[in-house]
C-alpha cells in the first residue's frame, strides 16, 4: 500500500517540473550563450525578491531574457546591457550594483558599522580592565588621608572598620600575586 501512495504522490508532482524555466534562445556564438548565462545570474527580477532573472517565471523576467538575448546578438557589450537594464530599472536590478554616490552606503556601511562596534568593545574592555585592578597599599593611605581631612576625625573614625576591611582585601591581592 505505501508503494502505490509513493507512486501516485510521484507522478503528481511530475508536471510541477513542468512550471520551471524551460526557454531556449539560438545563439550564433557559444561565447554569446556564456555571456547570456553570466547576466542572467547578474541580473534580478524587478518583481520577484532575490530571484535572478534566470530563475523567476515572472513575465518581467521572460521579457528581460529576450531583451538579453536580443542585446546580446545586436552585439551590445556586458556594460552596455547591464547600462540599460540600470537606467531602466534601477540599481536594483543588479544583484551587485556599482559603487557611485547611490550605492556607496551599501557598499561601505556594514564595514563602517562593524568598525564602530569593534571600537565600542575594545573601549568598554579597556574601561572594565581600568575598574578590575585592586586598590594598592598607596592609593589606600591616599583615600584615608583625603578622607580624614574632608570629614575630620569622627567621620574618619566610624569609617575605619570599613578602611579595615579594605586593607585586608589589598593584603590578600598582594599576597596572591
Amino acid at each position: 500500500m505505501r508503494g502505490l501512495v509513493a507512486v501516485v504522490s510521484l507522478m503528481l508532482m511530475l508536471p510541477l517540473a513542468a512550471w520551471g524555466v524551460i526557454e531556449t534562445y539560438e545563439f550564433s556564438d557559444p561565447v554569446l550563450e556564456d555571456r547570456y548565462h553570466e547576466l542572467s545570474q547578474e541580473l534580478r527580477c524587478p518583481k520577484c525578491q532575490n530571484q535572478n532573472i534566470a530563475d523567476s517565471n515572472a513575465p518581467i523576467s521572460r521579457d528581460l531574457r529576450f531583451l538579453l538575448h536580443s542585446q546580446l546578438e545586436q552585439g551590445a557589450s556586458d556594460d552596455e546591457i547591464l547600462g540599460f537594464m540600470v537606467a531602466r530599472y534601477g540599481d536594483f536590478v543588479r544583484y551587485r550594483p556599482a559603487v557611485d554616490q547611490n550605492t556607496v552606503v551599501l557598499w561601505y556601511g556594514p564595514g563602517i558599522v562593524a568598525l564602530i562596534g569593534l571600537l565600542g568593545l575594545v573601549r568598554h574592555l579597556v574601561r572594565k580592565k581600568r575598574v578590575d585592578q585592586p586598590v594598592t597599599a598607596e592609593e589606600l593611605a591616599q583615600l584615608r588621608s583625603r578622607l580624614a581631612v574632608s570629614e575630620g576625625e569622627s567621620g574618619a573614625a566610624s569609617m575605619s572598620k570599613t578602611v579595615h576591611t579594605s586593607d585586608r582585601a589589598a593584603r590578600d591581592n598582594e599576597e596572591s600575586s
